[in-house]
């Protein structure tokens, strides 16, 4: 899958940045929260994503084929390019959706916000800024990018309504912090499972 690809394709020159982020920021939490404020895994976990996610999406739209340079600004131009299903369709039109859907789920989650629009006008600002970073670092400006980027981060903002509208009807355990805290770990863990294509089975 193109997903595990990209991440396969990431990991040897990001992981350095990823750990040394991650051990400044965990301690620098720690510090902060060493005291009377409350500790929150899941809410901390879910913070530490957001910042590697940030620093993987710099590395995607700033690191690969920067050769040429270009402006596209007839919308479709590109996507039509690609026959449905095969590779490149798959990278350059559903990747670059997918790309935007962790984008517009946090920022809905950190604004504590359901007016989808605000939250898709964050998301346009910054892909506009990366297609713009793209341009000046021999890349192409592409609206069809920003189009499908913005797609992807409504979507990310509509699973962020749909499941605050899941929770306001679960029952009380299942919104403690206790469960949520499991419940985040257990999809990190099977995120990794997925992203490193680890077969757990070999180790039983």
């Amino acid at each position: 899958m193109v997903v595990k690809e990209v991440i396969k394709e990431m990991l040897p020159s990001m992981w350095p940045l990823i750990v040394f982020v991650s051990v400044v920021a965990i301690s620098l939490r720690i510090a902060f929260l060493k005291g009377s404020r409350k500790f929150v895994l899941h809410k901390e976990l879910m913070a530490l994503v957001f910042i590697i996610y940030i620093l993987c999406l710099y590395y995607v739209v700033t690191s690969q084929d920067i050769n040429y340079g270009g402006i596209n600004l007839i919308p479709f131009k590109e996507m039509f390019r690609y026959d449905i299903g095969s590779y490149k369709f798959m990278k350059n039109i559903i990747g670059n959706i997918l790309l935007f859907v962790p984008y517009g789920f946090f920022s809905s989650y950190y604004l504590n916000n359901r007016k989808i629009g605000t939250n898709v006008l964050l998301c346009l600002i910054a892909t506009f800024c990366i297609e713009s970073i793209q341009y000046y670092i021999g890349r192409v400006f592409d609206i069809d990018d920003i189009m499908l980027n913005v797609l992807g981060g409504f979507i990310g903002c509509l699973l962020y309504v749909a499941l605050t509208a899941i929770k306001g009807k679960l029952p009380r355990f299942m919104k403690s912090d206790g469960f949520l805290n499991f419940l985040f770990i257990l999809i990190i863990i099977l995120g990794i499972i997925f992203g490193f294509n680890i077969n757990i089975f070999s180790y039983i």
